[in-house]
């Protein structure tokens, strides 16, 4: 069989990963070709395009680069075209894919969705959209299956959330290596999680670096995203006692005591992780507005969506400050406010079903393609 993935971003580069890994045992003489990064690389296949050409975000930052994007769109029909697909899986990155999928799906071609576009935070109307172009949808929240199956009668299927997968199937980290290798010293330590895109970084890293000379007696350490080079990072750490760690989010958070981290998907790893966080968020002012006008949704980390109450603290906007910051810091290390934390964190795992999102996935597009 053929496939055509589209993976636009880090995660998504993540998830398609174990994905192919789990195609390709389904399905040994699988042809991939893909959109996605050094992860689906990895695995095999032939890349396209990397997502690191494709990350545009907030409103007014695609208009401005809306140019690329249809040019970008333009090129995936025709290397779609080409390749002759048995089938098309769009992973996330909805303002790409639901355009690629709506031409495909007046082609003929098998279209399948795996990781669904959030329409449930906004933009509901897309579900006619969904309903016409999409021969499948995989979700991996809990309560998406209710909303696409009982409040739009559109069925699909729940596979689990493919984070447990990436998280568990993981080499464990070896600390001493670990910091030895990256000059930290035994201090415990505060991962600094800024985002994977240039905007998000250039807004929140500052932030986030501001507080370090208040709290001493821990190892202040930058994430830095596979995305991004490191002389990007280099302006916000002049005169600064932080480290910094090239794509070892993964072994960073498995070794952290507490974390600020950039709302995304970065907010359920960190969860998953066992580690307490402060969720942050700072867009430009222009896309803040449009965005708080549009959707409705209680909260904007997936902990908070997924458990139906604020369990990890956000910050959003003009809440993200240094002094806000630093006081909510302050309250991951209390022992007592970690423990009820934590506790929250286990049941969230459990709503997320448990481990093999990737084979459940890999299995049931076999199956809907014989």
């Amino acid at each position: 069989m053929k496939y055509y993935i589209i993976a636009g971003e880090a995660s998504g580069d993540l998830h398609g990963s174990n994905l192919m890994k789990a195609i390709y045992k389904e399905d040994a003489a699988a042809e991939i070709h893909f959109w996605g990064g050094d992860l689906m690389q990895e695995v095999g296949g032939t890349i396209v395009k990397h997502y690191r050409e494709l990350a545009f975000m907030g409103f007014i930052e695609v208009v401005m680069n809306l140019k690329t994007i249809l040019n970008n769109i333009k090129f995936c029909k025709a290397n779609i075209l080409e390749f002759k697909p048995d089938v098309i899986i769009f992973i996330d990155y909805p303002g790409f894919n639901m355009r690629i999928a709506k031409w495909a799906k007046l082609r003929g071609i098998k279209t399948h969705y795996y990781i669904a576009p959030q329409i449930w935070a906004w933009k509901e109307n897309r579900i006619k959209a969904v309903k016409r172009d999409f021969d499948k949808l995989f979700v991996i929240l809990p309560f998406e299956k209710d909303f696409f199956e009982v409040k739009h009668k559109f069925p699909v299927d729940f596979v689990g959330h493919p984070l447990i997968d990436a998280i568990h199937n993981r080499k464990k980290t070896d600390e001493n290596a670990f910091r030895k290798n990256y000059n930290l010293d035994e201090k415990p330590i505060i991962a600094i999680l800024p985002g994977s895109r240039k905007q998000e970084i250039s807004k929140m890293l500052s932030i986030m670096l501001s507080i370090a000379s208040d709290f001493q007696e821990y190892q202040f350490v930058i994430a830095g995203a596979p995305s991004q080079e490191y002389h990007f990072y280099e302006q916000f750490l002049k005169n600064k006692n932080v480290k910094f760690v090239a794509n070892k989010t993964y072994d960073l958070l498995s070794i952290s005591t507490a974390a600020l981290v950039t709302s995304g998907t970065a907010t359920l790893e960190t969860a998953l992780f066992k580690v307490p966080e402060v969720v942050c968020y700072k867009g430009s002012w222009a896309s803040y507005q449009i965005a708080k006008r549009i959707i409705t949704l209680k909260y904007i980390s997936l902990v908070n969506l997924i458990l139906d109450e604020e369990v990890v603290t956000e910050l959003i906007q003009e809440k993200f400050n240094s002094i806000n910051l630093k006081k909510e810091l302050s309250k991951l290390l209390d022992p007592t406010y970690r423990a009820s934390l934590l506790a929250k964190y286990d049941v969230l795992e459990t709503k997320l079903g448990g481990i093999g999102a990737s084979e459940k996935t890999a299995k049931l597009i076999l199956k809907e393609l014989n």
